[in-house]
């Protein structure tokens, strides 16, 4: 083999062990999102919200690694389709990823997890659908093209069976409202679908007018707590601090105190992490559609649903259990606030980087 065949088949492997761990990624993000509907574990569901973040990093090099083997290889007859799978495979995994991430989001509505009947359906389809998965992705992975054509089949069979549970859904005695509620659904579902799609299309005539890439996100994040004196606070000044381009970030409680936590001000200031001067504890203040402009509430203090009447569909609620607040300036009270800066940067950094990678400015 020559060195040019070498190096060729050695990045035509990197591409292909990339497409490996983000089908990883991607298997992980359906289980779990259906083990949190299925169970009602809302930080599982946040989590599994927060993983699709790595999962488009790895759509995005994917492609990257993709035209940059066309450009320097010219590939032709099977390295080329090879190519072409692997592009159509990466867009679709990471739209598998999207579709966990909206189970992952139904589960948080939730008031109670699924029960019944229905529980017992969505368990059965919901095996044979990762089912389904997993052995695509085996068969992608090995391009086995038997165990693909084995596993088309399954589709088909479970068309038939989501038929037969919609005509069970169909046959209660408010039938009606049921099939108005689906269709609707439906429809809502497939225009949000057209909208990111032409989003998608926008992006692509930006890059091939001008090579201008998509602009990383800035994210909105809503630090809470029971009177915004402290626990919040730090973690406000904390992600300010250390990421001030990758977010926007504000904090309230429920009951504001009548003023900061004297000693967190003074400790916040010897880390360089200091306060305006106009800053005093805030209320929860926020309209619903205020609310939705949030991309992520982090509750320092209890479960975030127990401060809003309902969380936006696209906002994921976080709950960290740092602990209380000192109740006093002495040598013990700037030791737990020691530890409640380490430990709530060590939650942010975690955060940021789940949000916008290694490195997030």
């Amino acid at each position: 083999m020559s060195h040019y065949e070498e190096r060729l088949e050695r990045d035509l492997t990197a591409i292909r062990e990339q497409v490996a761990d983000m089908a990883s990624l991607v298997e992980a993000a359906v289980r779990n999102a259906m083990h949190a509907l299925q169970t009602g574990n809302v930080k599982l569901a946040s989590a599994t919200v927060l993983a699709d973040h790595p999962i488009n990093r790895s759509m995005r090099r994917i492609d990257r690694l993709c035209h940059q083997f066309i450009a320097l290889h010219l590939p032709s007859a099977g390295h080329l389709r090879l190519l072409s799978s692997v592009i159509r495979a990466n867009i679709e995994l990471e739209r598998i990823g999207d579709y966990a991430v909206t189970i992952a989001r139904e589960a948080l509505q939730l008031s109670t997890p699924p029960s019944g009947p229905l529980s017992r359906e969505l368990e059965r389809v919901g095996n044979e659908t990762q089912l389904m998965l997993s052995q695509s992705i085996k068969a992608f992975n090995g391009l086995n093209p038997e165990m693909a054509k084995s596993t088309m089949i399954l589709e088909e069979q479970m068309e038939n069976d989501l038929d037969i549970i919609y005509s069970g859904l169909m046959a209660n005695d408010n039938r009606d409202a049921v099939k108005n509620l689906l269709a609707m659904f439906a429809v809502f579902t497939q225009l949000k679908r057209v909208a990111d799609q032409a989003k998608n299309l926008c992006e692509e005539t930006v890059f091939a007018a001008t090579g201008d890439t998509k602009a990383p996100k800035v994210y909105n994040i809503l630090f809470i707590d029971e009177d915004n004196s402290c626990q919040s606070q730090i973690a406000a000044a904390i992600a300010r601090k250390n990421f001030p381009e990758s977010g926007n970030y504000t904090s309230a409680g429920r009951q504001p105190a009548a003023e900061l936590n004297p000693a967190m001000v003074e400790f916040l200031d010897s880390h360089g992490a200091s306060l305006a001067d106009t800053a005093k504890p805030k209320p929860i203040d926020m309209t619903p559609l205020q609310l939705t402009t949030q991309h992520v509430i982090v509750s320092l203090q209890g479960p975030v649903k127990s401060y809003f009447d309902q969380i936006p569909f696209h906002t994921t609620p976080l709950e960290w259990d740092v602990g209380p607040a000192p109740q006093s300036s002495d040598a013990a009270g700037v030791k737990r606030l020691e530890e409640l800066y380490r430990d709530t940067a060590v939650l942010i950094r975690d955060l940021m980087e789940a949000l916008r990678g290694e490195g997030a400015p």
